[in-house]
């Protein structure tokens, strides 16, 4: 910005305040776990809980209103035309706007009402979610828009690319996912790669490898599994073993061959190794992102506008793709013959039950929580594996898939297939051998 003072033209400074403060805010809203009452949790979760508590006969009717709007989004603008898996799920969202429908009014057939199969849809994962994206797009405007993105991307560049050649910005998604959700996660990997810092490889890296379920999820999994006595070791080993797997499927097939191009009218803004000094470097990317700030106002209001659209593009879907996910996986033996992809792996690894432990593997790709439900009473070796593998499979169709389909990442379902088979057996390649020495 530039002002013309008597001839003489002058630089403006940039509110250099908004770094530390609207960061300060964002760092607090999304990684500062605070204990309300008797519940330690992210400020964010706290207020998608308070409103949970506050307005509970309401929250369905508000999610109903998304999902018909998402519904109906791709037939009015003409987005299911994109290509085929887009008029597939375009489908499957009014699918869901039935589906959401009858959950929300009460008719239907018996099976649907069981608590397993809709109401833990809609109560567990469509009203969270439906809350968390939009009132987490506001607090996203001030983590990402404010240039601790790119300060810290300059700082961790060093480690990010050697390890998962991903940008150093991309250590910003890595957290959010771990800490907050999977679904805001996706929606800062999406804003990224729209603004070109992201090329299409590395947001498909970012997207498959980091967008987990957060630490809230798996303290939910490890209460199923009486895992809380060994919390600690539970969450590091779970970290740890997810982000390896990410760093090896990086550089291996279909990921390794994902094209280095950006996003349609997107200007590439690709990071670069600093000449000087990487502080004073990180200090002026930040002074370059608040200086082009279009105000507080604005940057929130487009955020919002994001997260709306993308709780539009989630909510559907995961009626409609997390039902028929549900329903292979409780009236059809699909999953037990999936799991005999993982029982060579569980066998040779000799961990008990293997051909249980390759079941859950399996069953972990319609819904993350169903592998807890199937091995609860099995040894604790068993239960460590499948709890940490639920969690580095990072990719299940109930509500990580249609969040994805939620982005303008270009996302191919045989190929998303493939990277959870690879993820699955490199999750028990590692996870086995720890558990056998642990318990």
């Amino acid at each position: 910005m530039t002002t013309d003072l008597g001839g003489k033209v002058e630089t403006a400074r940039p509110q250099m305040w908004k770094f530390f403060v609207l960061s300060a805010i964002g760092i607090v809203m999304f990684f500062v776990p605070i204990t309300i009452g008797e519940r330690s949790t992210i400020p964010l979760d706290h207020i998608v809980s308070w409103l949970r508590e506050t307005v509970p006969a309401a929250l369905p009717w508000y999610a109903l209103l998304l999902i018909a709007a998402g519904a109906a989004y791709p037939w009015v603008s003409g987005t299911w035309r994109r290509n085929r898996t887009t008029t597939v799920f375009s489908v499957l969202r009014v699918v869901g706007l039935v589906v959401g429908v009858m959950l929300v009014l009460e008719v239907g057939p018996a099976w649907l009402f069981e608590d397993d199969m809709g109401p833990f849809l809609l109560n567990s994962l469509v009203v969270p979610v439906g809350l968390l994206v939009p009132i987490g797009a506001v607090f996203l405007a001030m983590l990402v828009g404010y240039g601790l993105m790119e300060f810290v991307g300059v700082m961790v560049r060093p480690i990010m690319v050697p390890l998962f050649r991903t940008p150093g910005r991309s250590a910003i998604d890595a957290v959010a996912s771990f800490v907050g959700s999977y679904s805001l996660a996706l929606l800062i990997t999406n804003r990224v790669y729209l603004e070109g810092k992201y090329n299409r490889r590395e947001a498909m890296v970012i997207a498959t490898g980091f967008s987990t379920v957060s630490a809230t999820f798996m303290i939910v999994v490890a209460k199923a599994l009486d895992l809380m006595g060994h919390w600690t070791l539970y969450f590091w080993s779970t970290l740890v073993i997810t982000f390896l797997v990410t760093a090896i499927s990086v550089r291996i097939w279909p990921l390794s061959r994902e094209p280095e191009e950006y996003a349609e009218g997107a200007t590439p803004q690709p990071e670069t190794d600093p000449e000087g000094s990487r502080l004073a470097t990180a200090w002026q990317e930040a002074r370059a992102t608040v200086a082009a700030d279009p105000g507080i106002g604005r940057t929130v209001l487009a955020n919002l506008k994001d997260g709306l659209l993308m709780a539009m593009a989630i909510l559907p879907s995961i009626l409609s793709v997390g039902l028929i996910g549900l329903v292979l996986a409780k009236y059809t033996p699909v999953f037990d013959w999936l799991g005999y992809l993982f029982y060579p792996v569980t066998w040779a690894l000799q961990i008990p039950e293997p051909m249980l432990v390759a079941k859950a593997a399996a069953l972990g790709v319609s819904e993350m929580f169903l592998p807890a439900a199937l091995v609860a009473g099995s040894a604790m070796s068993v239960k460590f594996v499948v709890a940490v593998v639920c969690v580095s499979q990072v990719i299940f169709f109930s509500a990580m898939v249609p969040s994805l389909l939620g982005t303008q990442l270009p996302i191919s379902i045989p190929k998303l297939l493939v990277i959870w088979f690879v993820r699955v057996v490199l999750s028990l390649v590692l996870a086995i051998p720890l558990a056998l020495w642990l318990f």
